[in-house]
C-alpha cells in the first residue's frame, strides 16, 4: 500500500540495523522522520519526489522497525551524532557519498548534526519544523514548556516515563498527535495503525525516551561546543515550519535559524501544524522539489 515500487532493505551499520526503502531516479535524496513515526510519515509524496530523485526513506535507530541498541549510561547510543552516523552509512551502502537530505522533527535534528559532523556528505539540507535545541535549552519559555510537555516528561529516569507510556500506548500516541483542532483527521488510518504498532513495543518506547534523554545531555554538550567554536551549517538550507504548530506560534524561526546556518536559501511557514508531510503534503512537496531542483538547474 505504501511506497509502491520502492525496495525495502535492512542495512547493518556500525551501530544498528536500519530499515530503509528506496526508489526512483535522479540525485539521491534522504528523508528522515520525526517522533513517534517511521519512514511512513513521507508516504503521501515520496513517490512524487521519486519521479525526479532517488528517494531513500529510513527508520531512525530505535524507531519503526529499525534496531533498538542500548543507549548506554550517558544515552549516547541515541545521540543525534549516532543517528547521523547510521544514515551516512546507509547512504554509503546504497552507493551515495554525497546527497540531498530532508528531516522533520527528530529527523531534522539528526540532519542538523549531520551537517556539522559530515559537511562533505550533505549537498543541501531541508529542515522541517524545528528550532535548534541549543537555542531552546538556552531560552526556555512557558509557552514551549507547556506545548512541548513530552520533552520534559520523556527525559525522566528509567523507567518512569516508559511505564506510563506503555500503560496505554494508543491513548498516549493519540494525545500527542492530536494537538490542533484537526485532531487526527489528516493522518492516514493505516499509517496511524502502524505508528500504534510501534508504540506497543516496549523497546521502541524506551528508545524514544533515550533519544530525548540524550538531547538534554550529550547532544546539548556537543551543540554548545560547536556553537561556541563558530561551527554552523554551511550547505544551502531550506527551513520550513507549520504556521499553526508550536514553532509557528511560539517561536521566531526566521530570527533564530540564521544564527545556526550560514546559507539559508529560503525560510517559509507552511499552512499546517507540526506534521507538515501529513497535513500539508502538497505544499511541502512543492517546497522540497523546488529547493532540491535548484541545485540541478
Amino acid at each position: 500500500m505504501f511506497f509502491e515500487g520502492f525496495t525495502r532493505s535492512e542495512i547493518k551499520t556500525s551501530g544498528a540495523r536500519i530499515v530503509a526503502v528506496h526508489g526512483g531516479k535522479g540525485p539521491p535524496l534522504l528523508l528522515m522522520h520525526g517522533n513517534p513515526f517511521s519512514h511512513l510519515s513521507w508516504h503521501k509524496f515520496a513517490p512524487r519526489l521519486a519521479e525526479k530523485f532517488t528517494v531513500v526513506a529510513t527508520d531512525l535507530r530505535g524507531y519503526g522497525d529499525s534496531e533498538k541498541p542500548p543507549g548506554g549510561a550517558d544515552h549516547s547510543g541515541y545521540s543525534f551524532r549516532a543517528m547521523a552516523q547510521d544514515q551516512i552509512e546507509v547512504m554509503a551502502a546504497l552507493g551515495y557519498r554525497r546527497f540531498y537530505a530532508a528531516g522533520h522533527d527528530r529527523g531534522g535534528r539528526v540532519l542538523h548534526r549531520m551537517c556539522l559532523d559530515h559537511p562533505q556528505a550533505v549537498a543541501r539540507a531541508a529542515i522541517l519544523d524545528i528550532m535548534p535545541q541549543h537555542h531552546l535549552f538556552n531560552n526556555v519559555t512557558k509557552a514551549w514548556g507547556t506545548f512541548s510537555w513530552h520533552w520534559f516528561f520523556m527525559i525522566q529516569p528509567y523507567d518512569f516515563p516508559e511505564r506510563l507510556m506503555s500503560a496505554d500506548p494508543d491513548f498516549f500516541i493519540e494525545k500527542k498527535l492530536a494537538k490542533t483542532k484537526q485532531g487526527l483527521s489528516f493522518f492516514d488510518s493505516a499509517a496511524i495503525a502502524e505508528y500504534k504498532r510501534y508504540m506497543h513495543n516496549p523497546a521502541t518506547v524506551h528508545a524514544m525516551c533515550e533519544d530525548y534523554r540524550a538531547t538534554f545531555g550529550i547532544d546539548l554538550d556537543m551543540d554548545t561546543k560547536d556553537y561556541e567554536a563558530g561551527r554552523r551549517v554551511e550547505c544551502p538550507a531550506l527551513v520550513l515550519w507549520g504556521r499553526t504548530g508550536g514553532v509557528g506560534r511560539h517561536h521566531k524561526p526566521e530570527d533564530v535559524w540564521p544564527l545556526y546556518a550560514r546559507t539559508i536559501a529560503r525560510m517559509h511557514a507552511v499552512a499546517s501544524g507540526h506534521y507538515l508531510s501529513e497535513e500539508a503534503p502538497e505544499e511541502t512537496a512543492v517546497e522540497l522539489k523546488a529547493f532540491f531542483k535548484e541545485a540541478r538547474s
